[in-house]
This record gives structure tokens, sequence and C-alpha cells, in this order.
């Protein structure tokens, strides 16, 4: 049994297919598929069930995924340490991050990463889509919020405070909710996919979820804030994405004594790239960076 067959082996069920753990790797699907008959023939066990659409490991074959990503780790992390004494950073790093952060920090912020690290090329992915991290290919995200999946590593990078606000002219004619749950009667501005949403506030120390609706729904803060500012609505919007209106009185906030609960936000990978010295270090770059920023700043709305 070979490192390089468990690594395609991992690839393959991570990535749900052959033709996409051969699109991730550069190779071909035909390598791919022959190399893990081979391993299978070798052991003399079926590892994967196959269909036309997915690839799906069998009991037998999630128990060497387990082993395998143990062994893997531990060979990656081999390497990093013999290594590390003389370590430069080098290599390709794949991040996806939603389009407003990355616009209003990364590009910032990344050009003081590649001066410090000049072997590395950066592909950054501006997208509001929760992308999947391992089947598409990228080494780690940027998420907010509450995070569902479990096989991911999360690191904390900075807390955002959620604001709810609406335009002057709409607290004109819909006169601002005194409490949480009269929302219901409101125009909200949604978030994501769907019919509704939840939003929380705080509620004498305790979380308050409020299920809205609302005739407006977009994947980009940005424009749901253009929105609310075009008295669309009442919108529930990280504070960096709403500060510039509501200092310029576009925007006013409500509900203010029910505080809206903070958001973090998180960098993410896969664990068994947790070993991986380049998504390590970018990730320790970032979070050392809102430490600082944290420190340095801070916004009132």
């Amino acid at each position: 049994m070979q490192l390089e067959d468990l690594r395609l082996f991992t690839n393959t069920i991570d990535s749900g297919s052959f033709t996409a753990a051969a699109e991730r790797l550069g190779l071909s699907k035909q390598y791919v598929s022959r190399r893990m008959t081979m391993l299978e023939d070798e052991l003399g066990v079926r590892l994967l069930d196959r269909t036309t659409r997915q690839t799906n490991p069998t009991d037998i074959g999630m128990t060497l995924y387990a082993r395998a990503i143990r062994i893997l780790d531990d060979v990656d992390e081999t390497k990093e340490l013999v290594s590390s004494q003389s370590y430069t950073a080098r290599g390709t790093l794949r991040i996806s991050a939603p389009m407003t952060f990355g616009t209003m920090y990364l590009g910032e912020i990344l050009p003081t990463f590649l001066e410090q690290h000049p072997l590395v090329h950066l592909e950054l992915d501006l997208n509001d889509r929760p992308v999947d991290i391992v089947g598409e290919g990228y080494d780690m995200a940027i998420r907010s919020g509450q995070l569902a999946d479990s096989t991911l590593v999360a690191r904390r990078l900075m807390d955002v405070d959620m604001v709810a606000c609406a335009s002057p002219d709409y607290l004109n004619e819909h006169p601002a909710p005194a409490a949480p749950h009269q929302l219901k009667e409101y125009d909200c501005l949604l978030y994501g996919h769907g019919s509704s949403m939840d939003w929380v506030f705080d509620e004498n120390d305790s979380p308050l979820q409020i299920t809205v609706k609302g005739p407006l729904r977009a994947n980009n803060g940005e424009v749901l804030r253009d929105l609310a500012i075009a008295g669309r609505g009442i919108a529930y919007l990280p504070d960096f994405i709403v500060s510039g209106a509501v200092s310029s009185g576009q925007l006013m906030p409500i509900l203010r004594q029910y505080s809206p609960s903070a958001s973090a936000v998180y960098a993410v990978y896969p664990k068994h790239r947790q070993s991986s010295r380049l998504v390590q270090l970018f990730v320790e770059f970032l979070i050392d960076h809102f430490a600082a920023r944290a420190r340095s700043t801070t916004i009132d709305v």
C-alpha cells in the first residue's frame, strides 16, 4: 500500500467522486479510478460504492479512511517537523470569503502577507454562497454565524455586532417596533434563501429568536443595506456593513435595548489540512491582524 494511494483514496471520499478528486489533484479520472481499483485488489475488499454521479465509502472504506487520515497527518507533521528549521512559505492558497468582508478587509491586508511571503500565491474567491470547501477544492474559507459542519476546524477571527436598522423615511411611515416580536408585522430584508429567516436578539441576557419574513431577499449584505436606505424595509446586518450609513443618518438603528446578538467570523478549513503549514501561517496572520484591529478600533452605531 502506497501513501499516494491513501491520498487518492481520502481525496476521493472528501470530493465525492473520481471526477472531482481528479480535478482537485490535477490528474485524470481514469488514473484515479485505476489506482483505487488496484488498492481494492491489493487489500481484497471493496472500499467504494460507485454510481454514475457519486462515489461513497463502504463500511470498511470508512474504517480505512479514518486510519488513512491519521497516517497522512502523521506523515505531513513529520515533514513539517523536519523542515521547520528552514521553512520558507511557498505554494498556492485558495480561499473563499464573503463579498463584503473581502472588499472591506482582505484587499487591505493581503498585500502585507504577500510581502512577507513572496513565494506564496493566493487565489481569493469572493462569493456569498456557502461553498463546499473540500468538494470545490478550497484550502480554507471565511465564514460567519453558526457553523454546522463538524468536519471543519474553526478559528475565531473577530466578533461582529449585528444591527437592526431602517431608513428614516421607512420609520416615518412605519413607526419602529417596540419589541422584537413585532418585527413579524414589518417588511424585513432577508439574507440568503427561503421565505423566512431567524433574527436573534438578547432579552434579559437570554437569546430571543424571531422568525421574520419579507418581500425582498438577497445573498449580499451591501445590496440589503442599499435596499434599507431606499426605504424598502428593515435590515439586520453586521455593523461593518451599515456603520457608514448609520453615521450619515441614512439608516437608524432600532431595538437597541434588545442588543442584537454578536456574530463571530471564523477561518475554517478541513481537519485533515490542520497540519498544512501554509494554511496555519495564513490563519495566524489573520488572527493577529484582527486582534490588533480590535485593540485599536471601535465602531459606534
